[in-house]
């Protein structure tokens, strides 16, 4: 009698990974593990902003958890009668100008960073990072007392001269880096064709500076947009305060008017929203590319 043995069944080897994916260690985690966590830190961020809403858009004296009926009233009272109009024309003229003076001179420094090089460049690179650590309350008596001898005070120019000097710094340093990352020899090449320095940096050179150039304005616009600490100390005339000055007279001693705040809280926040909500792609790319070392 013959017996027949079976062949041993072949052993299938596991599919490889798809090449290129790295296995990471929240991938074999458990959904409830991600999304609980993120879930309560979205909670505690939205509610704060509710409330806000909450205040601003239901009537003065309700005591309701939901914003209904809602009413423009604090927005008409905080816009026209403790005018956040002007506040806001004034805050717009800040910011605006404070961008392109920042975005313009930093452009020129940032390019001769870049590209030449000189006795105490590295002295320079590193007084321009230790300036970041000056705060500027440090510099208001001698800032004001520069203005006064210029007879500046009380006028929007010198926020905007102070608010330009803060952030020159940084925006040098970033639209550097993001220079360097220009190939030089595409502006050989235009030079070559022809063209100067001037006219090579701006057809060659410029175009690819946009990522750089919008994350290094709007960081100048939003940090002009919010600041309290120079507006106040350089300009006494109502008429010439700013958004976050305004704010602040909304709050006495003796009471706060909350709708109010809430409102004039809002009409702060809603350019700061719009204006990263169209520019977040380039913003993320210019701070990336900018602080890349070339």
């Amino acid at each position: 009698m013959i017996t027949e043995i079976a062949p041993a069944p072949e052993r299938v080897a596991p599919e490889p990974a798809p090449a290129g994916r790295k296995r990471r260690a929240w991938d074999e985690a458990p959904r409830w593990q991600i999304y609980v966590p993120l879930g309560i830190y979205l909670l505690f961020t939205l509610i704060p902003f509710y409330w806000i809403l909450l205040f601003a858009l239901r009537p003065a004296g309700s005591t309701s958890l939901v914003p209904w009926p809602m009413t423009g009233e604090h927005f008409q009272k905080v816009w026209t009668e403790r005018g956040f109009g002007t506040y806001f024309t004034n805050s717009v003229y800040v910011g605006v100008a404070t961008l392109l003076l920042t975005t313009v001179v930093a452009l020129a420094g940032g390019y001769a960073l870049a590209r030449f090089d000189f006795r105490l460049k590295r002295g320079f690179m590193l007084a321009l990072l230790c300036s970041q650590f000056v705060p500027g309350a440090l510099l208001l008596v001698p800032l004001f007392q520069i203005f006064a001898k210029l007879s500046m005070i009380n006028s929007l120019g010198s926020v905007v001269l102070a608010e330009t000097v803060f952030q020159l710094p940084l925006s040098m340093i970033l639209i550097s880096g993001f220079i360097r990352n220009v190939p030089y020899s595409l502006e050989e090449a235009a030079w070559v064709d022809g063209c100067n320095r001037l006219t090579a940096f701006r057809i060659v050179v410029l175009p690819l500076l946009r990522p750089g150039l919008i994350a290094v304005g709007s960081f100048a616009f939003v940090h002009a947009w919010n600041h309290f600490l120079f507006a106040l100390m350089f300009l006494s005339d109502q008429s010439k305060q700013t958004v976050p000055v305004g704010l602040n007279t909304l709050m006495s001693a003796d009471s706060v008017d909350l709708g109010a705040l809430a409102a004039g809280g809002i009409i702060a926040a809603v350019p700061v929203v719009i204006v990263f909500a169209f520019i977040q792609k380039w913003l993320i790319t210019g701070f990336s590319a900018g602080a890349v070392k070339g």
